[in-house]
């Protein structure tokens, strides 16, 4: 009754995308998860659809489970499907043989958009192997945090906490592989206890246990200033981050918010690589490092070194006999706060330069927010890639322009997103029949594959190591029930049990 619910929204929204991904579950069967992405009743919906067992990983394998299930639900795809939502992976994201491409030679409006998220954990994977030195500061990060776990080194830390902050003790957090923004609270964590992690440190090295004390006075020895400033600058940085993987997230975002949400990440990054902020950010550096008593000066002052003025605003990533000199502030901005800026900021141009195309432009012209809000050119472009007729589009654009100025201007109404447009073109979708169904597929277009996401957490919760032996079709029904529980406690009971009455096999049991 559920499955039947949301696939009778989507038949009445028209247009729909797809969102796949897949995992393991604990009996080693990948299971692929299918959610649909659609406007309905003034909102976006993101609705679990089903779980799949993937036998074969394969291109083909993959689009037929998709194509398989969305036919078994009576799902239109050919003609409703406009948008398919997918991590990075070849296998899905081939341009030629992917599952994206053998889905759109079927479905030829079913244009395929890189997770958002996973485009920015990989901005911040590519910076970090671009910067020698940052890589090895998360390796020393992932190792304190495996060090201090142990059971004698925790009990020690606990006792340094309670002793150092008045009982206020806090865990340091362990590293994540595939999600770098979430990487900004172990780094948070350390800095507001690294003078607790210095003592326990010094605590053990003074200690006569081989392994455990030569450990202790390895990671010592590596917090030197560097260390201090490189977790510093990503405290900061991560936590900038963070807050816009959280946003792009959102089932309700769509993808102009999104867009302008990166936007504002890169000129945020972009006012960071000023003089204000490395001389804020490199005093932060220093009170921290005199919190831990690590030393921010050398007393001998060496001569300054003098760039040559061919190379002025340049950055040398490796010259033959460059030798390391001692930190300080103008080393610190040139040597690492500005190479991994650059690195962030080039490869967010590069990943997300998807704002190019016809697509992009076609939903920022219906983002109220935009310059570009129902430009004519860019708004008959996004009706031809869906199938709109140019005229009719032509003269609804005209009359749209008029209603929505004398609506704004008498203040009856305030439009911030286009899912804010589609609400207000709802009332007169009879009138505007092309543009609303625009607005849908704006709104309708993947942003994020985080809804697969959550279903893989319902997917540990349902398939535990007590029910192993649980078969892929219960496994699926339970899914829908927990992953969309708000729709299930909402149904009627008599309905659901007069279904009930209608289906079940057993003629002793008589509920009517």
């Amino acid at each position: 009754m559920v499955r039947d619910d949301i696939v009778k929204e989507v038949k009445e929204s028209e247009v729909f995308s797809v969102i796949a991904d897949e995992s393991k579950d604990l009996q080693k069967k990948e299971q692929l998860s299918l959610v649909v992405r659609y406007y309905y009743s003034g909102a976006i919906h993101e609705s679990f659809l089903d779980f799949q067992h993937a036998q074969d990983l394969d291109a083909k394998g993959l689009s037929d489970k998709i194509i398989q299930c969305l036919e078994k639900y009576g799902l239109n795809y050919k003609e409703n499907l406009i948008g398919q939502g997918y991590d990075g992976a070849a296998v899905m994201s081939g341009k030629h043989s992917g599952v994206a491409a053998r889905i759109q030679a079927e479905a030829k409006q079913a244009f395929y958009v890189h997770c958002n998220a996973h485009c920015l954990n990989l901005v911040l994977v590519d910076t970090v192997k671009s910067v020698a030195e940052v890589d090895c500061f998360f390796t020393l990060l992932q190792r304190l945090y495996v060090y201090m776990t142990g059971s004698y080194v925790h009990q020690k830390w606990m006792e340094v906490q309670k002793d150092m902050y008045g009982g206020q003790c806090r865990e340091l957090q362990k590293l994540s592989d595939t999600r770098w923004a979430c990487r900004a609270v172990a780094c948070r964590n350390l800095l507001d206890r690294l003078p607790a992690v210095l003592h326990v440190l010094e605590l053990i090295s003074s200690e006569d246990n081989g392994d455990r004390s030569v450990d202790a006075r390895g990671l010592l020895a590596q917090i030197d200033l560097t260390f201090i400033a490189l977790l510093t600058t990503f405290q900061k940085l991560l936590g900038t981050t963070k807050r816009l993987s959280d946003l792009l997230q959102a089932p309700s975002l769509d993808l102009a918010i999104a867009v302008d949400l990166i936007e504002s990440l890169h000129a945020t990054f972009q006012e960071y690589r000023n003089e204000t902020f490395a001389h804020d950010l490199w005093q932060e550096i220093s009170d921290t490092a005199k919190l831990c008593n690590v030393a921010v000066e050398n007393v001998t002052k060496k001569r300054e070194q003098r760039v040559s003025s061919k190379l002025g605003g340049s950055h040398i990533t490796c010259t033959i006999g460059l030798r390391r000199g001692d930190e300080d502030k103008n080393s610190f901005r040139q040597r690492l706060l500005y190479p991994i800026l650059d690195c962030i900021m080039s490869e967010m141009d590069r990943r997300f330069s998807k704002s190019n195309c016809v697509l992009m432009n076609g939903i920022q012209a219906l983002n109220p927010q935009s310059c570009t809000f129902l430009d004519k050119v860019q708004v008959l472009q996004l009706g031809d890639l869906y199938g709109s007729d140019q005229e009719d589009l032509t003269h609804e654009l005209h009359q749209a322009r008029r209603v929505v100025k004398r609506k704004m201007d008498s203040g009856a109404v305030q439009l911030g997103s286009v899912t804010d447009f589609t609400v207000f073109l709802e009332p007169y979708k009879e009138v505007f029949p092309d543009l609303f169904r625009l607005c849908k597929v704006a709104t309708a277009i993947p942003v994020s594959t985080a809804g697969c996401e959550r279903s893989f957490s319902a997917l540990k919760l349902i398939k535990t190591h007590l029910r192993t032996t649980m078969v892929d079709g219960r496994l699926s029904h339970l899914g829908v029930l927990s992953i969309e529980s708000r729709r299930a406690k909402a149904l009627n009971m008599d309905d659901f049990i007069k279904v009930f009455a209608s289906s079940h096999k057993n003629r002793r049991i008589q509920l009517f």
